[in-house]
Formats: C-alpha cells, sequence, structure tokens
C-alpha cells in the first residue's frame, strides 16, 4: 500500500480538537485554554474545539461510537487542516471497531496524540496514512511553564514541512509532573536535568524505512487483540520505535512484551529500532535520582537482551525524545527516517 503524508498546513489554517480517548480536558479547562493559546500565539492556528472535547470521562466511556463520529467529522471537514487529542487514557481500542478506513484515507489529514493514542496511529498506519506521535494538547503542547524551543521547532516542523528532517537531542528533559490542580499551573515550570547522550548499540548498517509503533503498552494490545495490525510482510525492513508510559513498567514487563514480539516473529522484521526516554516518576511515585537512573538503565538492558536474541543486527538508539516525558518530537507513524550508526545521526525524508 502507498503511504501519504497529509498536505502541511498554512497560517491562519483550522485545526480541529477532539477527544478520541478520555475526558481529561473537562477535568482541567485551564489546561485546554493554555494548549489553545499557543496554537494561536505561537503557531497562528485557528482550533476548532469538538463538543467531545469538553465532555467527562463516563460520557467517553460510554459512547465509543460518539468518538469515532468526532474523528470522522474532523477529517471530513475540508477546512480542517489538522487534528489534535486532547489527552490519552485507556480505552481507544474500543473505539477502533467504528471507524471507517475509506474516511480516513480518502480526507487524509495530520492527526496529533500519543500514548492512548498510538491505537489511532497504528491504525492509519494499516490504512496507508501518515500521522504524528506527540503533540498531543494538554501534557505536551499545554505542558507548564515556558514552552520548550525544542518542543516548538519540531511540532512547527510537523505542521508546517513536509519532514522533521534531521531529529537532535534536546539539551534538557522532564518527566516531573506539575498537578493540573494547581492554581498557578501555567507560571510553574517543572524541574529540568540534563538530557543524556542518545546511547547506540546494535548493528552498524544505515537504515531507511517506515516508522511503526509508539506507546509500547498500546502495541501490547494490538499484538494480543490481533484485530488491526497490518499484514506482517508489510513490517519488512521498517523501523520499530517503542516507548514506555507513566505508569512505569518493569523493566520485566518491557522484557516480556519484547520476548512475545520476538516469539511471534515480530521482531526481527524491523531493520532498527527507536527508543523514547522513559518516564522514571508520576504523581504516585517520587523515587531518588538514583532509582530513576537505574530504571532508565534497567529497561535499556531489557530491550537489549531481546535484540540480542532475536535481531542483533539491528541497530538501536535510546533516549530519543519522543513519548510521556517533555520536550518532544511528534514522530511520524509512517513517515520515512534514515537511521545511521556511523554518522550517530537519525533523518526523517
Amino acid at each position: 500500500m502507498a503511504f501519504v503524508t497529509p498536505p502541511p498546513l498554512a497560517s491562519g489554517d483550522r485545526v480541529a480538537v477532539v477527544a478520541p480517548s478520555s475526558g481529561g480536558a473537562r477535568s482541567a479547562p485551564h489546561v485546554l485554554s493554555l494548549a489553545l493559546d499557543r496554537l494561536r500565539d505561537r503557531f497562528d492556528l485557528d482550533p476548532v474545539v469538538h463538543p467531545t472535547a469538553r465532555q467527562g470521562d463516563d460520557f467517553l466511556a460510554a459512547h465509543p461510537r460518539g468518538r469515532a463520529a468526532a474523528v470522522h467529522e474532523a477529517f471530513r471537514d475540508p477546512e480542517i487542516r489538522a487534528v489534535f487529542a486532547t489527552i490519552g487514557g485507556d480505552d481507544q481500542l474500543r473505539v477502533l471497531r467504528y471507524l471507517d478506513p475509506a474516511v480516513l484515507r480518502e480526507h487524509p489529514t495530520r492527526f496529533f496524540g500519543m500514548s492512548d493514542n498510538t491505537n489511532l496511529n497504528l491504525y492509519l498506519w494499516r490504512e496507508g496514512v501518515v500521522s504524528y506521535n506527540g503533540g498531543q494538547l494538554l501534557n505536551q503542547v499545554g505542558t507548564p511553564g515556558r514552552f520548550p524551543a525544542f518542543s516548538e521547532r519540531y511540532l512547527r516542523r510537523a505542521l508546517f514541512e513536509e519532514s522533521l528532517g534531521d531529529l537532535d537531542s534536546a539539551p534538557r528533559w522532564t518527566d516531573d509532573t506539575v498537578e493540573w490542580a494547581d492554581p498557578d499551573y501555567a507560571e510553574t515550570t517543572p524541574e529540568y536535568e540534563p538530557a543524556p547522550d542518545w546511547t547506540w548499540a546494535g548493528g552498524d548498517e544505515r537504515v531507511e524505512g517506515r516508522v511503526w509503533g509508539g506507546c509500547l503498552a498500546i502495541v501490547d494490545w494490538h499484538l494480543a487483540s490481533d484485530r488491526y495490525l497490518p499484514a506482517l510482510e508489510r513490517l519488512d525492513g521498517q523501523v520499530l520505535a517503542i516507548e514506555t508510559a507513566e505508569d512505569l513498567p518493569s523493566a520485566a514487563e518491557v522484557r516480556w512484551s519484547l520476548m512475545c514480539m520476538g516469539e511471534r516473529g515480530l521482531l526481527e522484521r524491523f531493520d532498527a529500532v527507536l527508543v523514547g526516554r522513559p518516564q522514571t516518576r508520576n504523581r504516585f511515585e517520587r523515587p531518588s535520582r538514583e532509582t530513576r537512573e537505574r530504571f532508565r538503565r534497567d529497561q535499556r538492558e531489557a530491550v537489549l537482551s531481546q535484540l540480542a536474541r532475536y535481531n542483533p543486527e539491528a541497530p538501536v538508539v535510546f533516549d530519543l525524545d519522543f513519548g510521556h516525558t517533555n520536550p518532544t518530537v511528534p514522530l511520524p507513524v509512517g513517515g520515512r527516517v534514515d537511521v545511521d550508526p556511523n554518522e550517530g545521526t537519525i533523518r526523517f525524508t
């Protein structure tokens, strides 16, 4: 199947805001407002908020068909040039049965969402439509404090250019959380720390392929449900991208996930692997810096152990800026990427 990258936007374009996952925006309207203001003021876009984006968790959980209808409406509207998800959740898999693939193929529109919205990223990949794992409103565009210049640079490319071009490493990163209930949320800067260099491992051959993946938990759901996967031969020679969510899965859980992919004959199909920097704390767990460093190291070793077993020739890069930490790159799922271990470069083409 030929892939299509939806056309880039222009200044002043209208963009839709939908809630295909959960209703966090209803709980935090001030965070949604912050994100909408940034779309208007920094990117000169005209956001149109769909009614689903102001519904709560109970309503959205009871109406997966309605969430799918909101996606259809946004994609069909010729005046809408991009679609932003408000936030993730834990049940978007239930929405996919109500999607009409013909609508998404015939009206390709740039979609931005991550975490639970990886469901839509993978569904669009199957239909040959490039989408963006990132640029989500509440936790990325609406991140508290100063909007990171790194996030703005790559979101701007994802919106207005044909490709992201060369990927750089962010100078600083954070997985610190500021509570939405904090009355000074918009002015409160989370704790940032120096970002480590990328870690390269595995093979040393230059690779070019299309990105497939996203949040590892959602990849697991698609493998378990086995309803929305592409024909597996379409993954031959592609590039796997994975990152872990705020539930902080253990290294053993990550290892088991990749082991199952290996036993299924899936892990060996990819020619390279990109791994997002893992989140190491959340609102309930605040481990020490030493524990957080060990968490990242253990996860890296878990990934390497399974690649050594099932796909030792694939180059793998760790600590990339996509996923649940900030700042972030909206990773083009379905987009072409060039991974060169000898030059130490990653370029989207």
